[in-house]
């Protein structure tokens, strides 16, 4: 660090600590990739054509597998070495680096391997495994259609099964089913895991569709020429991650052996009778896509390091750029040294902090699930991290967007010059808010569950299907317990019940406000979709009306367990200064999220006028306790140098 930053010197040891807790479990994986990203130079950039930057990163996914990240993620049965929670980090901590990459690595071993690992049976793994591992194999996940977006269940693509000669045929019948925005697809893929609706009948039965399924299919030869029946197109230039081949895919009766239906969760047999272990169309359909759940926790994951990269970029130009004269009329102010500057990029600091914490939590918990003896797997642990998984990627990925603007903007004119790395970062990040789960989609998702306290019964149901349900449910709808989490509980029952008269700074009042903000979005959410049972309701309407209100529910829980995770994990923290940093950080989480908010709360009286004002001033106090611990902070991200070493930072 340069220039005045020399008042932050005595923070080493703090960074480091702040670091540690930050990293979490898997930190000796964070300084691996790091150092990695450090020895191969990986930044976004500027230089490359678009097939040579494809080639590139290519390249450096092979420069990736001697480190066993990549065998990480899968059963040592199956040719890896089953440390899920470490290649999870691994690929998030690419965020540090090219998001390119990052994109890559997940769609092979994240997504395409994913689908094998958990939906495909032995036969699959040992096919398939370790070749995808090795890049032997390339693959690409064929999941989105042009026409149906994140409603999986209506995909158009069909597997018709033929007992004359025990093969599948993968049509795409309509414009509507092209597979698009497949990443892989453009030019590197080899094979595809391919998401259609399954046609079969068995003996004197007709055939029929028994719902999504995925398969392997054979797409291009050795050469890279695109098989018989198989059409691939390129998507070309996109608004960012330029070194990730996007493709589409189109399907003209292409056959495949019956073999190459991942059967974990059903099965075809060779006269065509359907045949599954889970009797439910709807829980199977759901059962399948959770497994691959992997995929929106690394998403949301990457995008929080690359805001959390984005801000150290503008906090340390923050800390070495003057504008106007300061004070004591010799020199120019630091920008840190504005209140309104600290006030831009501080709160977000906190938020990355938060977040962070709560991405840890979602990556232990999936390594738990995901490695455990599958029968001894609660299924409500299950779906409540599917839940989880949707509200921290749908709140990460968009504070990585509103981090890495707010930094481009906040470093004027030098954040706009591709060689400080702020604008590659913008495209490149952008298109996380709506791949793996549109956020608006995620958030409501969130919120159904909420209301519908997970019941199985609501799975698979349309917006009608799901109102009616809500309508005509016997009992209120309350926000739930969280008995697991006895620090949050303890705070809870320690705190005054009445927030209006209590201590800002309490942990246990924080707690009590966003919760009550929760319960009561929640419980008049139920209340608007209760009309749906009057005589002259129209359903689809009242879902329609209540959707603004959905999205407030899913927000605002997305907040509060990520305040719960924040107070829970600073309740380990043992070193006082750390504590109390990390305390003051939380503080200005929760105080700007209420500022954020400051119209609803005063709006339901959930605050006074006078307790508005003390929030605004709070804001504005802990900015100002915080700014001598900017850089160290920052620091504690553990971005790479060699990412922060970019021209705007190198005068003093």
């Amino acid at each position: 660090m340069v220039g005045d930053m020399a008042d932050e010197s005595t923070s080493e040891s703090l960074t480091d600590r702040l670091r540690t807790v930050l990293d979490g479990r898997w930190g000796s994986t964070r300084d691996a990739v790091r150092a990695h990203i450090t020895d191969r130079h990986l930044l976004p950039r500027t230089d490359l054509s678009l097939a040579e930057y494809r080639s590139r990163v290519l390249d450096e996914m092979g420069a990736m597998v001697p480190l066993g990240f990549p065998a990480a993620g899968f059963a040592p049965a199956h040719g890896g070495t089953g440390d899920v929670g470490a290649a999870v980090t691994a690929i998030e901590t690419l965020g540090y680096g090219d998001l390119s990459l990052m994109v890559k690595a997940g769609v092979q071993w994240g997504l395409f391997g994913g689908a094998i690992e958990n939906l495909g049976t032995d036969v699959h793994h040992e096919q398939y495994v370790r070749g995808l591992i090795d890049l032997d194999i390339l693959g690409c996940f064929a999941m989105t259609e042009t026409g149906h977006g994140s409603n999986v269940q209506s995909l158009e693509t069909t597997a018709t099964y033929d007992p004359a000669t025990e093969e599948f045929e993968i049509t795409s019948p309509t414009p509507s089913s092209r597979k698009d925005y497949i990443g892989g697809a453009a030019a590197h893929a080899r094979y595809a895991a391919v998401f259609a609706q399954l046609v079969t009948g068995g003996p004197g039965e007709a055939p029929v569709s028994r719902g999504v399924h995925c398969f392997v299919v054979p797409i291009r030869d050795e050469g890279g020429a695109d098989l018989p029946g198989v059409q691939t197109s390129d998507c070309g230039f996109k608004g960012g991650l330029p070194g990730v081949d996007n493709g589409r895919l189109m399907f003209d009766r292409v056959r495949i052996p019956r073999e190459s239906l991942l059967n974990r969760y059903a099965d075809v047999a060779p006269d065509g009778t359907y045949s599954s272990p889970i009797e439910s169309d709807n829980r199977r359909f759901f059962t399948m896509l959770g497994t691959l759940v992997r995929g929106r926790v690394t998403v949301g994951a990457s995008a929080g390091a690359a805001g959390r990269f984005g801000l150290a970029l503008a906090v340390r130009y923050a800390l070495v750029r003057r504008q106007f004269q300061a004070p004591d009329g010799e020199h120019e102010q630091l920008l840190m040294d504005y209140r309104t500057h600290q006030r831009r990029l501080l709160p977000l600091v906190a938020r990355a902090y938060a977040f962070a914490i709560a991405q840890n939590e979602v990556t232990a918990e999936l390594h738990r699930l995901q490695t455990a003896d599958p029968d001894d797997v609660d299924h409500d642990r299950v779906r409540l991290l599917e839940t989880r998984a949707a509200a921290i990627k749908s709140g990460h990925t968009a504070l990585a967007q509103q981090a890495i603007s707010a930094a481009r903007e906040a470093c004027g004119g030098a954040g706009y010059m591709s060689e400080n790395l702020l604008p590659l970062l913008r495209g490149d990040i952008d298109v996380f808010t709506t791949f793996e789960g549109d956020n608006l989609v995620l958030t409501q998702l969130v919120a159904k569950h909420r209301l519908t306290s997970y019941a199985e019964d609501v799975e698979g149901l349309d917006a009608i299907g799901w109102i009616k349900f809500v309508a005509n449910m016997a009992t209120d709808v309350a926000l739930e317990k969280t008995a697991a989490r006895q620090v949050v509980q303890t705070l809870l029952d320690d705190s005054d019940e009445d927030p209006e008269n209590s201590a800002l700074t309490h942990p246990g009042t924080q707690l009590r406000l966003l919760r009550n903000r929760e319960d009561h979005l929640t419980r008049t959410a139920a209340a608007r979709i209760r009309r749906a049972r009057d005589d002259d309701a129209d359903p689809l309407e009242v879902f329609t009306d209540t959707q603004d209100h959905l999205v407030k529910v899913g927000e605002a829980h997305i907040e509060r367990i990520v305040l719960e995770s924040f107070v829970d994990a600073i309740g380990e923290v043992t070193d006082c200064e750390t504590r109390t940093v990390l305390k003051q950080v939380r503080n200005l989480f929760v105080y700007s999220l209420l500022e954020d908010d400051l119209g609803w709360f005063l709006m339901h009286r959930h605050v006074s006028v006078e307790r508005a004002k003390a929030i605004r001033r709070g804001v504005n106090d802990l900015c100002g306790t915080l700014r001598p611990h900017a850089g160290a902070l920052v620091d504690a991200f553990g971005v790479p140098e060699v990412c922060l070493d970019v021209p705007m930072l190198r005068h003093g």
